[in-house]
C-alpha cells in the first residue's frame, strides 16, 4: 500500500507531461498541420509552398537512439520542388514544454544532425557503394526547429559555437549551425486568429494555462470558427478533439464531460464549445478551492507535529489531485512526525 501511495505524485506529474507531449506530437505528426506550421510560422521562403504530400515522417528510424524524455521530438523528410539535384530537406522538430530554458539544446541538435546524416550516408552507400567518397556527393540540409511554449524568453545560445570554449580563436574548426526557435508566446491571439487555419486554433488552445484563460477567447469572431469547421476534414477534427481532450485533462475535468466537449468539436460546433466552457470555468475554480482547502488541512495537521520544510509546503500547496490530497490528510493524521509523513508519502523530498 505504501509503495502505491509513494509513487502516486510522480505518476500524476508524468501523466500531465505525457499529455502535453502527446498533444504536440499529434500536431507535428499530422502532415496537414505540419505543412501549415512550415508555411505560416517559420518564415523560410523555401517552405512557403510545402504541402502535406511533400512531408514524410521518418521518426521511427531514430526512436531507438532518442532519449526517453524526448519521445515527442519528430524527424520529417521534406521533398522539395524545383531544387535541382538536392530535392530533400530533413526537419527536426523538438518540442519544449519545460518551464526552464534548455541551455544544452545546441549540442542535443548536433547529435541529432549527425545521426540523420549518418543514416542518409548509409542509405546512399546501399544504392551506390563508394558514393560518399566522391567529390560530387552532397549531404542534405537539416533544419532544426524548437517549438517552445514556455512563458520565459528563450535565452539559450542558438549556435553551437557559442556553446564551445575558445570559439573566438578556433571558430572555423568548430561546427557552425543555428537552430530556429518558434516561441508560442510570441504570437498574440489576434495574430493566430488572422491565420484562420486549424493549427492556429490548436495554438490558441495550447496557450491556455487555466480555465479562466478561456475568457480571452470569447471575443473570437464567429466566422473564424465557421471557416475552420467548414473546411476541416473529419480526420483533422478528430485530431483537434484529441488535443482539446489533453488540455481539458490538465484542468482535471471529468472524463465523461471531456467526451461531451470533444463530441462538439467533431460535430463542427466550435463556437458552442467555447461558449459552454464558462460553466467549466466555475467548476474548475471550485475544484481548485477544494484542493486548496485540503492542502491547508494537511499543512495544519503537520504543523502540529513540527516544522514543515518549505519544499514540502510548496509541494502540498501545488497538488490539485483531490484523491491524493485526501490520502495525505489521512496520512498526516496518522503520522508521528513530519519526517515520517515525508518518508511514507513524498520520499523524493527527503533527498532535496
Amino acid at each position: 500500500m505504501t509503495s502505491r501511495q509513494t509513487d502516486q505524485p510522480n505518476k500524476t506529474t508524468s501523466q500531465n507531461r505525457k499529455f502535453k507531449d502527446s498533444s504536440a506530437k499529434l500536431i507535428f505528426g499530422d502532415p496537414i498541420l505540419c505543412a501549415q506550421f512550415l508555411r505560416g510560422y517559420t518564415d523560410i521562403e523555401l517552405l512557403k509552398d510545402v504541402q502535406p504530400e511533400d512531408i514524410e515522417d521518418v521518426t521511427n528510424r531514430f526512436i531507438p537512439v532518442w532519449q526517453e524524455e524526448r519521445d515527442s521530438d519528430t524527424v520529417k523528410k521534406i521533398h522539395l520542388k524545383n531544387q535541382g539535384e538536392m530535392d530533400t530537406l530533413y526537419l527536426i522538430t523538438l518540442i519544449e514544454h519545460q518551464t526552464k530554458v534548455d541551455y544544452d539544446m545546441s549540442f542535443r541538435i548536433l547529435r541529432y544532425i549527425v545521426l540523420i546524416l549518418t543514416d542518409y550516408a548509409a542509405e546512399a552507400e546501399k544504392k551506390q557503394p563508394g558514393c560518399t567518397a566522391l567529390k560530387g556527393f552532397r549531404y542534405p540540409p537539416v533544419l532544426p526547429i524548437v517549438f517552445y511554449d514556455g512563458e520565459q524568453n528563450w535565452t539559450a545560445a542558438k549556435n553551437f559555437q557559442e556553446r564551445t570554449a575558445l570559439s573566438d580563436l578556433l571558430g572555423e574548426y568548430i561546427p557552425n549551425f543555428q537552430y530556429l526557435v518558434v516561441p508560442l508566446s510570441r504570437y498574440s491571439n489576434q495574430e493566430l486568429i488572422e491565420k484562420e487555419d486549424e493549427l492556429s486554433l490548436i495554438m490558441l488552445i495550447d496557450k491556455l494555462r487555466s480555465a479562466a484563460d478561456f475568457h480571452e477567447l470569447k471575443e473570437i469572431p464567429d466566422d473564424y470558427f465557421e471557416n475552420i469547421s467548414r473546411d476541416s476534414p473529419q480526420t483533422l477534427l478528430k485530431l483537434i478533439s484529441k488535443i482539446v481532450a489533453a488540455f481539458l485533462h490538465r484542468l482535471n475535468i471529468p472524463k465523461d464531460e471531456i467526451g461531451t466537449f470533444t463530441d462538439q468539436i467533431e460535430r463542427r460546433d466550435f463556437k458552442m464549445f467555447f461558449d459552454h466552457f464558462e460553466y467549466y470555468d466555475v467548476q474548475a475554480t471550485r475544484r481548485e478551492s477544494k484542493a486548496e482547502g485540503k492542502a491547508e488541512d494537511v499543512l495544519s495537521i503537520l504543523e502540529d507535529l513540527g516544522r514543515v520544510p518549505d519544499n514540502l509546503r510548496t509541494r502540498i500547496l501545488e497538488e490539485q489531485d483531490l484523491d491524493l490530497l485526501t490520502t495525505w490528510v489521512k496520512g498526516s493524521a496518522r503520522a508521528a512526525s513530519v519526517e515520517e509523513f515525508i518518508m511514507k508519502y513524498l520520499p523524493e523530498l527527503k533527498e532535496s
